[in-house]
């Protein structure tokens, strides 16, 4: 009963969010609650559910609290100088002008958000690409390897990854650093050759004096808020902020790390108690939004789990798995993780597809957290900006003027590439067993 209820439930989920019947947040709580009373829980549902939010208060806590640090200092102008200086360095020769394109876009992805990461990156790059008369492909194929390789512990896929496992943060980002630098190295290197490959079809070497580097105008709102003064502070506060997460991820949450982060960022850049409340309001939808599908997440998983229609799936499913495939899922789920962005959004995926296989796994022996790296190796990482199920993939297509066919046929290739190359690099360095 318990395994069909599960499967059920699952499916129900999944076809109500990628059909657009229900948006993941009403989907999240009202399928598994509806399970739950159907299964004969009653009144226990009202557990099943604080259990599951209680254990996600810390991750809806660094979210929300990462998204308006990083926001009151790009507010600040903390990420000004350094866009400039991309820009005027990377002169007018392709090769530079697409690693450039790559480091920029890396740069502006650090708060985790694809849509202003591409916001950012493209029109402030576009100008140059067509004065040059360079494949605007290359332009929307490297935005989109920095923004898919930079999965840090504030973005979605990691959350979602940390909510639906139940798993801290750093026990899934820390072994994943050095696999995440071997991938930048994979797609810098492919920027490299993207370049080549321009500078070649074009017949163009050295730079063009003749063509005029394009500037970035910027709003007369966006002046008022800019503290280029307190630039060298604000990066040092960010170092610091990130540097402890990372060394001290164990020993300190990293949601206080970015609320006294932000309380320090606020207090230096806009001491006026009004200006605080406008720079927080102005952030606030984004970080509530996330916050409220991670809260529903929790009763999903809350009830799964608390039910045992989750452990009742994975020891029925367990049968079907030969013992000596055990220790190949995490390397198979590396394969598989980033074509599979195609297929399921990343709402259904972590949290109606990862627990299920997390759970079979472990009764075969392999950790959870395994399993979650897997999939943090391309599941809406690198597959999130050729996937049609997300608006940043629209957003690509529409700031470069591309047809979707034609950013997907290019660019799929280049991501799929750096999601092997990850899998690969988990095995060689023992993270995954083989």
């Amino acid at each position: 009963m318990l395994p069909l209820l599960g499967l059920a439930t699952i499916v129900v989920l999944l076809a109500a969010i990628l059909s657009k019947r229900m948006s993941p947040l009403v989907a999240l709580i009202v399928v598994p609650v509806a399970a739950s009373l159907v299964g004969g829980f009653g009144l226990h549902t009202g557990k099943f559910v604080i259990d599951g939010l209680k254990s996600l208060a810390p991750v809806v806590g660094m979210f929300v609290f990462a998204i308006l640090y990083f926001g009151t200092i790009t507010d600040a102008g903390t990420l000004d100088p350094i866009i400039d200086r991309i820009l005027r360095t990377v002169g007018t020769r392709p090769t530079r002008i697409v690693i450039g394109t790559t480091l920029l876009a890396l740069l502006i992805h650090l708060d985790g958000s694809g849509a202003v990461c591409f916001l950012v990156t493209i029109p402030a790059m576009l100008p140059l690409y067509d004065r040059l008369g360079m494949d605007r492909r290359v332009l929307a194929a490297a935005a989109s390897m920095a923004a898919g390789i930079n999965f840090l512990p504030w973005t979605g896929p990691m959350i979602r990854a940390s909510a639906s496992l139940h798993l801290p943060v750093p026990a899934l980002f820390n072994p994943l650093i050095p696999v995440q630098l071997i991938g930048l190295v994979f797609v810098f290197g492919a920027a490299y050759w993207l370049g080549r490959r321009e500078e070649k079809r074009l017949g163009l070497t050295g730079a063009n004096g003749s063509i005029p580097m394009p500037e970035r105008v910027l709003t007369d709102e966006e002046k008022a808020l800019r503290r280029p003064r307190n630039f060298w502070f604000n990066i040092v506060l960010t170092v610091i902020v990130l540097g402890s997460m990372v060394a001290l991820g164990e020993q300190v949450p990293p949601a206080l790390m970015f609320m006294v982060g932000l309380c320090i960022a606020l207090l230096v850049n806009y001491p006026d108690v009004e200006m605080q409340r406008k720079r927080i309001d102005a952030h606030a939808r984004a970080a509530l939004m996330m916050a409220g599908i991670l809260l529903a997440a929790g009763v999903f998983t809350g009830i799964m789990q608390g039910s045992g229609m989750l452990k009742a799936m994975a020891q029925t499913a367990v049968g079907f798995v030969p013992v000596s495939m055990a220790p190949h899922i995490p390397v198979a789920l590396g394969v598989l993780s980033m074509p599979l962005s195609l297929l399921f959004d990343p709402d259904s995926f972590y949290f109606g597809v990862l627990p299920v296989i997390a759970e079979i796994a472990s009764h075969l022996g392999i950790p959870a957290v395994k399993i979650g790296q897997a999939a943090l190796l391309g599941q809406m990482t690198t597959g999130f900006p050729v996937s049609p199920l997300t608006p940043a993939t629209f957003l690509v297509c529409g700031l470069t003027g591309i047809d979707l066919a034609d950013h997907q046929k290019f660019t799929f290739p280049l991501l799929f590439g750096a999601s092997l190359v990850m899998t690969l690099a988990c095995v060689v360095l023992g993270i995954f067993p083989l």
